[in-house]
């Protein structure tokens, strides 16, 4: 389910819903050369409110997560199974699909994210993060509460062993990422 702050601020962010949304849904099949692990859950996204927009963004969704940050398929869906969008990835392209069959092509995941929310989001290191670690990819600092820093983003871990990451960044606009992960890492599908 897609849900909005509020109805002027669906309609005046209605792409950054989509891609969100788009990111999410649809692999059948993932890309050749994915690999485990497979995060499926619940999502919720939240930007703050900055001019010239003054009005908070906010996303949620099922998502499942397949692959790795190289190659990989991000879908969403409705709590009842409705498709909202994929986008899947290769080094060099990232295509986001809608299920209308609408395709959008990007350089890489930063510029898919940045290109529909205005902000790019660490998708590279997200697989990492669900998994309750640092992602490799950038120095990290361990917090005092179970979690650490990395890229910008706070990782809380206090509630990992439910399946609850947060992800936070404070820098303008603050982001909020809400992760409910429905079990551990999965194999990937066939």
């Amino acid at each position: 389910m897609i849900a909005a702050a509020s109805a002027p601020a669906w309609l005046g962010h209605r792409r950054a819903a989509w891609l969100v949304a788009a990111l999410f849904t649809g692999c059948a099949t993932p890309p050749p050369g994915t690999e485990p692990p497979v995060f499926s859950g619940r999502l919720a996204l939240q930007v703050a409110a900055q001019p010239p927009d003054a009005a908070e963004r906010a996303v949620s969704a099922h998502f499942d997560l397949s692959g790795n940050a190289s190659r990989g398929c991000l879908e969403l869906s409705t709590p009842l199974g409705t498709g909202l969008g994929a986008a899947r990835w290769v080094p060099g392209e990232v295509v986001l699909a809608s299920p209308g069959g609408q395709r959008e092509r990007f350089d890489d995941l930063d510029a898919l994210t940045r290109g529909l929310l205005g902000e790019a989001l660490p998708v590279a290191a997200l697989f990492d993060w669900l998994a309750g670690r640092p992602w490799p990819g950038a120095p990290s600092q361990p917090l005092a509460a179970p979690g650490f820093t990395q890229l910008g983003w706070r990782i809380d871990l206090a509630r990992a062993h439910a399946g609850l990451i947060v992800a936070r960044r404070d820098a303008p606009p603050a982001v909020t990422l809400r992760v409910q992960l429905d079990g551990p890492p999965q194999e990937p599908r066939p």
